[in-house]
């Protein structure tokens, strides 16, 4: 398997989970910045309710199997992946981690695993395609069709293949560990601001005064065909436009415009996992958006097995939210999940190491995959189904 050559730190290489890298991205972030990775929407209890799905769920191994030669590869939308999971859609990366698209990219496409561009990126789409290998691309879109038109244009002319639409932010949702932290978009300056970056003097020079030496101000580059306002402004308001209008017509739009493959990201109820199929789409995602929406929202890992059911075998499902372990992957595709996506520990090692950072929580991930479907008496990814599992969270 392909591995990445940038070699991590030996602060970097003492982190032994996942769960690691966030405690020691919340020392080295400034405050506003970790809050607004690490926050949810409101009371948080999309997040715990997700986090909880997966602790309900209990393995049954077996045992005297020959579980020699393991091979974590999966097909995936006509191309085979070396590993099960990828990296999802992630805003600010670069606010986050010196150039943290490309770092990710880079990481992602060593590790022969896929990566996506978020839509709120603040390195062009052009760039990370060059230079971090990005080949998905995530949008967050107005139901107004001249854009999308026009961003779906510029997406294809940059040589991205896969289109991935984000359909669970009809309106910003509320944060409010965003205000208590001091976090807005566009960033404001001020005092409060300032002082965090003299106090986090890692991410200051390694991250804000390097982008500002090397790129300028950042802007929001990649929301539309054109480009967005800069990331720290008084007055300025990205133009979002009306998402609000946003709908299944849109979609089928974007079918026609788009020759890749389209994805839809953010579906919970697997009526609409079946109607984006039904819609052109070649795959969908899964997600609570990591409980940063809606709160209270179900946890995606219940809605599996029944969104797998509507759809049938031969169209892919995949997950992302709240996974963290080996076993938490292992259980998403025992359900029924074709493939994963883990956010937030990959951004805090970008944050922390740079592409070697998350070359490093890769390979932690790949490890616990590995040995875990060892001790559960399998051999291969495709061997995976709900017998190897015991839901406490449910009668029977």
């Amino acid at each position: 398997m392909p591995t990445s050559t940038a070699r991590p730190s030996r602060r970097i290489r003492r982190l032994l989970t996942l769960d690691d890298f966030e405690g020691a991205a919340r020392r080295h972030l400034p405050r506003p910045l970790f809050g607004y990775v690490s926050g949810y929407a409101e009371r948080g209890q999309g997040g715990a309710a997700t986090t909880r799905a997966f602790e309900e769920i209990d393995f049954i191994p077996r045992a005297l199997t020959d579980v020699s030669g393991r091979d974590l590869s999966v097909q995936l939308m006509g191309r085979r992946h070396a590993l099960p999971f990828g990296i999802p859609p992630m805003g600010l990366s670069a606010a986050i981690a010196h150039d943290g698209d490309v770092a990710l990219g880079r990481a992602a496409a060593a590790a022969d695993i896929p990566f996506v561009l978020s839509a709120s990126s603040l390195i062009p789409l052009e760039r990370v395609a060059e230079e971090g290998q990005a080949r998905w691309y995530q949008a967050y879109l107005p139901g107004e069709e001249e854009r999308i038109e026009t961003l779906v244009d510029r997406v294809a002319a940059a040589g991205y293949d896969t289109f991935v639409l984000t359909v669970d932010v009809p309106v910003a949702a509320n944060r409010e560990n965003n205000v208590r932290n001091g976090f807005d978009i566009p960033l404001k300056p001020s005092l409060s601001l300032a002082w965090q970056g003299v106090t986090h003097p890692r991410w200051l020079t390694g991250t804000a005064m390097r982008t500002m030496r090397r790129h300028g101000m950042p802007h929001f580059e990649n929301m539309d065909a054109f480009r967005g306002p800069p990331i720290l402004s008084r007055n300025l308001k990205r133009a979002i436009g009306k998402r609000d209008q946003l709908a299944w017509r849109h979609l089928e739009l974007i079918r026609k415009r788009w020759t890749g493959r389209l994805v839809v990201k953010g579906i919970v109820a697997p009526e609409d996992a079946l109607r984006a199929k039904e819609s052109g789409a070649d795959g969908v995602i899964l997600s609570n958006h990591g409980g940063r929406q809606l709160d209270g929202v179900v946890a995606p890992l219940r809605m599996l097995p029944k969104a797998r059911e509507l759809v049938g075998e031969d169209f892919p499902v995949m997950l992302d939210s709240g996974i963290r372990r080996g076993t938490d992957v292992l259980k998403a595709l025992a359900l029924g999940a074709d493939f994963v996506f883990v956010g937030r520990p990959f951004l805090y090692a970008a944050a922390l190491g740079g592409e070697a950072g998350v070359a490093h929580a890769i390979s932690i991930l790949t490890a616990e995959i590995d040995r875990d479907l060892a001790l559960l008496g399998v051999r291969r990814i495709d061997e995976l189904g709900p017998h190897l599992l015991h839901d406490r969270g449910r009668p029977g």
